[in-house]
C-alpha cells in the first residue's frame, strides 16, 4: 500500500471517528436533558400542602426520628408537605370543615419518594434492628411485618394524593385523642377497632388486639369525626390504619414518584 492511500485510510478513519464521538455526546446530552426535564415535568402536578392549606400543622414523622424507623427516612430533605394540586385542594375542604368544629389537620406525612419506601423495606429486611420497636411494634415480632403488608415494596404516599393525618383540637391546643399513636403497627389501628366504621357505632369489641388493649367510645368518635370529614370531600380509608386516606380520583394512580420531599420553588 502506496503512502497515499495509507494516509487517505487513516484521514477517514479519524473523520469517521470524530463523526461517531460527537453523535455520543449529543446523544448523551439529550439524554441528560430528558432526565433533567422529568422531575420538573413531575413536580409541576404538585403544591406544597400548606400553600393550599394554611392552616394544617405540620409533624412531618419521617424528616426526623421520632418514626418506627428511627432516623431520617431517605428522600426527605426538607420538613415539609407536598401533594398533588387535586388532593391539595380536597383537603383545603376538608379544613375548612373541620375548622368550623374547632380542630385543625395536623399532618404526619403526604408524598412519599420512592427511596423513602425503599429504605423501609431495607429496615424490615434488617429483622435485629428494633430500635423503636417499644413505641409502634410492641406486640409484634418484626420478622412479620411483610407477610402482614405493615411494609411493602410499593406505597400509595408515592402517587402524590395520600395523606397521613389527624386533628388538633383548637381549645386544648392539643392532638385529639384517637386512642392510637400515628404508625402503630397492630389491629388497635384499625378504622373498624372496637366500633363500626360504617355506622359511627362505638362497639367495644376489642377481640382482635392480641394484648386486650382496647380504646374508648370517646376516642373512637374522635377518629370518626376525621374519617367522615375527609371522606365526604373525596378520600377514601385503608382499612388498617385510622389516619390514612387517598383521594379517590387520584391524578396519578399508576405513577411512582422519587423527586425528593423538599420546598417546591416556582
Amino acid at each position: 500500500m502506496n503512502k497515499t492511500r495509507l494516509g487517505a485510510l487513516i484521514a477517514i478513519s479519524l473523520l469517521v471517528g470524530a463523526i461517531c464521538a460527537t453523535a455520543i455526546i449529543m446523544l448523551g446530552r439529550r439524554q441528560s436533558q430528558t432526565i433533567a426535564a422529568e422531575p420538573v415535568t413531575e413536580i409541576a402536578s404538585f403544591v406544597t400542602l400548606t400553600d393550599a392549606v394554611p392552616d394544617a400543622i405540620l409533624e412531618i414523622r419521617y424528616y426526623g426520628t421520632y418514626n418506627f424507623v428511627g432516623t431520617r427516612i431517605d428522600g426527605y430533605q426538607q420538613p415539609t408537605a407536598l401533594l398533588t394540586r387535586e388532593a391539595a385542594d380536597s383537603l383545603r375542604a376538608v379544613s375548612d370543615e373541620v375548622k368550623a368544629l374547632g380542630y385543625r389537620l395536623k399532618i404526619y406525612d403526604a408524598y412519599r419518594p420512592q427511596q423513602g419506601v425503599d429504605h423501609f423495606v431495607r429496615w424490615a429486611a434488617d429483622v435485629p434492628d428494633t430500635l423503636m420497636k417499644q413505641y409502634f411494634y410492641p406486640d409484634l415480632d418484626k420478622s412479620v411485618l411483610f407477610e402482614q403488608d405493615y411494609i411493602m415494596a410499593k406505597s400509595g404516599h408515592t402517587r402524590g394524593s395520600t395523606v397521613d393525618l389527624t386533628l388538633f383540637d383548637m381549645t386544648t391546643e392539643k392532638e385529639l385523642d384517637m386512642g392510637g399513636t400515628f404508625d402503630w403497627f397492630g389491629p388497635e389501628s384499625h378504622p373498624d377497632f372496637c366500633g363500626n366504621p360504617e355506622t359511627g357505632e362505638y362497639t367495644g369489641d376489642n377481640s382482635k388486639s392480641p394484648t386486650g388493649r382496647s380504646i374508648t367510645a370517646e376516642q373512637f368518635r374522635h377518629r370518626m369525626i376525621l374519617r367522615e370529614a375527609m371522606l365526604r370531600h373525596g378520600f377514601k380509608p385503608l382499612d388498617s390504619e385510622w389516619w390514612h386516606f387517598t383521594l379517590r380520583n387520584e391524578p396519578f394512580p399508576d405513577t411512582y414518584f422519587n423527586f425528593p420531599v423538599k420546598q417546591l420553588e416556582r
